[in-house]
């Protein structure tokens, strides 16, 4: 562990409860163990979090994601003020995934931005860095007031696609929102891009409505950051065949699978659903065509050139 030692400074690596696996091999690529940390919880259901070890004057690095339940999101917040209070020198939150990153506008009246809420609560409980991979929208980095490190799943899927070898392939955006990402693969893969015109009846209700771009007779792939109740993948992927495509493969940083994802998911006509362990994936929500890709390398190598004051962003160069 003195190996990551910087200019006198030391190196602690936490983890909360949430995604324990991930921090496990984030720590693996490090070379070092996981600080150690109790978590419990009092008669009435309150948690209580103890650092165990000493971290005074410590660079300081959480792992976890808050989605849901809403415990995630305490937990985080208990450990980032034990390590502020145990005189930490610097506490950064690595959070895989943003939780109440899609509340992040007033849409309609009377509404909470709970993804501002959410940054505000970060910063107080004392954090003063924040790492992320692939917000709901990248101006979410904005609700945040101290430095945030925004990465992308983008190469761990590119190299799966890569390796798969697909012919006449064709990147197509789920919803306008997507474009952009949805561009980019189509870019770093070769490929032709087209796009689904939906709209939403209501919310977690997607309906297709036309595909923009030519997909007959073609392999397809349909990248989003996340698979919620899988309304949307499943509708576009019925679309896309009933337009003569081939083999359709799904793409998502963000496993949610809430609801009926998994039932929707067996029933499209998709060849592959690939996701990364983000969020921890239980074995009831996993199935055949379900490859779970991780992500631990890529935070592992953002962590050590946070630690080193090295530029993140040569990650994607």
């Amino acid at each position: 562990m003195d190996g990551l030692a910087i200019q006198g400074r030391g190196f602690k690596l936490l983890s909360g409860g949430a995604n324990r696996a991930l921090a496990e091999e984030i720590a693996r690529n490090l070379n070092l163990e996981l600080c150690k940390v109790t978590t419990s919880r009092f008669a009435d259901g309150e948690i209580f979090v103890r650092i165990d070890e000493n971290i005074r004057g410590h660079d300081v690095f959480i792992v976890q994601p808050t989605n849901p339940p809403a415990e995630n999101v305490l937990e985080l917040l208990l450990l980032i003020d034990a390590a502020r209070r145990a005189s930490a020198a610097r506490v950064t939150c690595v959070m895989p995934y943003y939780g109440y990153s899609r509340q992040d506008r007033k849409d309609q009246p009377r509404v909470a931005i709970g993804a501002k809420l959410m940054a505000n609560l970060i910063q107080t409980a004392g954090a003063d860095r924040v790492l992320g991979i692939d917000f709901h929208q990248h101006q979410l980095q904005g609700f945040f007031d101290v430095p945030v490190d925004h990465l992308y799943a983008m190469p761990v899927f590119v190299s799966h696609y890569r390796r798969k070898q697909l012919k006449d392939l064709v990147v197509v955006a789920p919803d306008a929102g997507s474009a952009k990402m949805a561009r980019g693969f189509a870019k770093r893969l070769n490929a032709t891009f087209a796009i689904i015109d939906k709209r939403r009846p209501a919310a977690n209700v997607a309906e297709v409505v036309n595909v923009v771009g030519e997909v007959a007779d073609r392999d397809v792939l349909i990248p989003d950051d996340m698979i919620d109740t899988a309304g949307t993948v499943a509708e576009a992927s019925r679309a896309l065949k009933a337009l003569g495509a081939r083999d359709i493969y799904v793409c998502a940083t963000h496993a949610l699978l809430s609801g009926p994802a998994i039932e929707r998911l067996k029933a499209a006509p998709i060849a592959e659903v690939a996701v990364t362990d983000t969020i921890a994936i239980t074995p009831d929500r996993r199935f055949d065509r379900l490859k779970v890709l991780s992500v631990g390398e890529l935070l592992s190598k953002a962590i050590r050139y946070t630690h080193s004051e090295q530029s993140v962003s040569s990650l994607f160069d």
